[in-house]
């Protein structure tokens, strides 16, 4: 029997699927701390990053041993299985699939032996030159796709990488890190352990953030500043991009294996991490905040009442209010606690729709003209059934405002957005989609609007989910997807790496077939 996992199933929304994280790492090493137990909370403030698995390794000096289940961490980890895992460094992984299926065996972190000992490995991210490293996997010694008792092994990016680290016997594994990780195209924010030593690494760009805190006994390592607040650390810097750590009874030493070249994800302020997070030396909600103020000069609306799409619109929506003078309210009741049913869904719970997530306090709302304010459009299913529902509820107009730009290109470093061809934004200008939504008034705050808000330089930004421009070179389409390797085990063949022109993809990408049905890219860039 499947257990609910405490997400709203797809299977019961179709369509309502938007932008979702690669995943949420943690490592801790503190002797004479109970490790484990500082990862469990750790990977509990940053559950929101991914949802589908969790797991934590745990060295003891000796041996590593790892616990990992499918669902939220709550449900994977008791006090019993948390009792089981003594030891002095931990690390911990929560998950969502961005290459390979929601499946155990790709659940993290990953495990492997090496010559001198063990490897574990947890990874937030995404790789854009999965084909190149499968095939340098292909030449270790003793590896296979297939376990010996036949059931399909991990096929999913970190475990590649797993693989490639500890697949140098003559090598340390910090050795072996500063030979493989310059090899290693895309974003990786990781945490990585063998019995005695705590590494964390970050790619050149910085994509994915990674933060190093410390404890009275001891470092640990997050994806998120909020996760060290939630086991009381205290933030001491974030880990550079291009930088491998390592933590051991000597103390932390740091090395670079890449030139630095930052391109932060712009997405994670708008929507990824927690409003309670700092990147880069910015508080993510005062940066939201700031987004529904410039969106506010740049987008005014005649209305009554301000209101949020929550949660995730609630910032953007305090700082429309402020800036318009237009009274912000509560609107929408979110329900927190709708997760799977494994029930088969019939059309009358179809039918329900975002009434599963979200009901308007109608009391509020009636005969009021609304700036409904949210964080992003991905194919615009949520927003034309929730500017329904208000209507329905007696409002009298609906303006809907959207606190980052249109979302036009996919992301290829950790965030599941939709392929092109699904992304509202292509093929309609904005006021074409403003009345497919059925909405009074659509806009969008500018990219230069978006990007002011968080206090960043421009160039020192990923934006590519809304201008095309990626950080770096992409190899052909149909090597990017995300079950590229099942594709690979299931077609008896690796696909050949045929790079592509760097920067906007531009190029006529329509035709080009992907290794298995629904297994590549080609559709993610193919032009609508």
């Amino acid at each position: 029997m499947p257990r609910g996992d405490g997400r709203l199933n797809h299977d019961l929304l179709p369509g309502e699927k938007g932008p979702q994280d690669a995943c949420g790492v943690f490592g801790v090493w503190a002797p004479g701390e109970e490790v484990a137990k500082l990862t469990y909370f750790g990977l509990y403030a940053l559950q929101h990053r991914g949802q589908e698995s969790a797991g934590i390794a745990v060295s003891n000096g000796s041996q590593i041993l790892v616990f990992k289940d499918m669902g939220l961490v709550s449900q994977v980890f008791d006090e019993t299985s948390l009792g089981s895992l003594h030891g002095h460094i931990a690390v911990g992984h929560a998950r969502y699939s961005t290459t390979g299926s929601s499946v155990w065996e790709n659940a993290q972190p990953t495990f492997r032996a090496t010559a001198n000992g063990s490897l574990a490995l947890g990874h937030n991210g995404n790789l854009v030159n999965t084909a190149e490293l499968a095939a340098k996997v292909a030449e270790l010694p003793g590896e296979e796709h297939v376990s010996r008792s036949g059931r399909t092994a991990a096929t999913n990016d970190t475990d590649l990488l797993t693989a490639l680290l500890a697949g140098h016997p003559d090598l340390t594994i910090e050795e072996a890190a500063q030979k493989v990780l310059p090899e290693v195209k895309g974003a990786f924010s990781l945490v990585f352990m063998d019995e005695h030593t705590l590494y964390a690494a970050r790619d050149p760009q910085g994509i994915r953030p990674l933060v190093l805190g410390r404890i009275e006994r001891g470092w640990v390592v997050a994806s998120e500043t909020s996760a060290l607040d939630i086991v009381g650390a205290s933030f001491i810097r974030e880990v550079e991009p291009g930088e491998l750590i390592a933590i051991d009874e000597n103390g932390m030493r740091s090395s670079r294996f890449a030139e630095a070249k930052p391109k932060g994800c712009v997405f994670e302020y708008v929507y990824l991490a927690r409003p309670d997070t700092s990147i880069a030396g910015r508080n993510v909600h005062l940066s939201r905040v700031e987004m529904g103020r410039k969106l506010a000069a740049e987008a005014p609306a005649d209305a009554d009442l301000v209101i949020a799409t929550p949660e995730s619109g609630t910032p953007a929506a305090i700082g429309y209010a402020e800036a318009s003078g237009i009274p912000f309210g509560s609107g929408l009741v979110k329900n927190a606690y709708v997760g799977r049913t494994f029930i088969q869904p019939n059309q009358t719970i179809r039918q329900l729709g975002i009434r599963l997530k979200l009901n308007p306090l109608k009391e509020v709302i009636r005969g009021k003209r609304l700036v409904v304010v949210d964080d992003s459009i991905v194919r615009g299913n949520t927003q034309r059934a929730l500017v329904r529902m208000l209507r329905e509820a007696g409002a009298a107009e609906v303006h809907i405002r959207i606190s980052s730009p249109p979302v036009k290109w996919p992301c290829f470093f950790g965030i599941d957005f939709a392929t092109r061809a699904e992304l509202i934004a292509n093929g309609l200008s904005v006021d074409e989609i403003g009345r497919s939504l059925g909405a009074d008034s659509l806009a969008y705050i500018s990219i230069d609007g978006m990007i002011e808000a968080t206090k960043q330089p421009k160039d020192k930004l990923c934006r590519a989910c809304f201008d095309g421009e990626y950080p770096m070179e992409l190899p052909d389409p149909a090597l990017l997807g995300k079950l590229l390797l099942e594709a690979e085990i299931a077609g008896g063949q690796a696909a050949k790496q045929q790079p592509v022109r760097g920067g906007k993809q531009t190029s006529d990408l329509d035709g080009v077939q992907s290794l298995l049905g629904g297994a590549g890219a080609a559709d993610a860039l193919r032009r609508p």
